[in-house]
């Protein structure tokens, strides 16, 4: 059922695009969830996937499940959210830190949780982390959705692990 509606979405067929997103979108919105950790910008990577995938469905050809290309889909617009996200947090805590020094009070600290921290990893041991632990994808469906080594994840996991600890440990200090 699903591959006929991609087939006639990536054709031009507007219901069964309809349709695709439709049956799609919770998921969707639950993978930009997971990675965005924010209602809102969930909301809009979800918004942006399904503007994306109107005019990306037409280069979808079917070399993998489409499930697997969705999750590529919706993490490079995860990816572009998290950037255009931590641009403004670091615009708005250089101003925060600014005002402190011309005022002379104390800045505020942040207690992270653990998938706040994820969040601060780089890209790629961010995107393994949560594929394997935020998703539940074996490290192969994880290689396959970033496009790598199955050992290129197990790699990006390692790393990450041991930068969580130094993120985590600061964090509590």
């Amino acid at each position: 059922m699903e591959t006929e509606l991609v087939e006639k979405a990536a054709l031009g067929d507007r219901q069964a695009f309809a349709a695709l997103v439709e049956s799609r979108y919770d998921f969707i919105h639950a993978v930009a969830w997971r990675w965005c950790g924010d209602r809102q910008d969930a909301e809009d990577v979800a918004q942006e996937v399904c503007i994306r995938l109107a005019a990306a469905i037409r280069g979808f050809k079917g070399a993998s499940r489409f499930g697997t290309w969705l999750y590529t889909v919706t993490l490079n617009a995860a990816r572009d959210q998290m950037r255009k996200r931590r641009r403004a947090e670091w615009r708005d805590a250089a101003y925060l830190r600014e005002r402190a020094v011309l005022e002379g009070g104390p800045q505020e600290g942040d207690n992270e949780d653990l998938w706040q921290a994820v969040r601060q990893l780089p890209d790629k041991q961010r995107d393994a982390v949560l594929l394997i632990y935020g998703e539940g994808l074996s490290h192969a469906a994880a290689a396959e959705v970033l496009g790598c080594a199955e050992t290129t994840i197990s790699w990006h996991v390692h790393e990450a692990r041991k930068r969580l600890k130094v993120l985590l440990r600061d964090a509590a200090a």
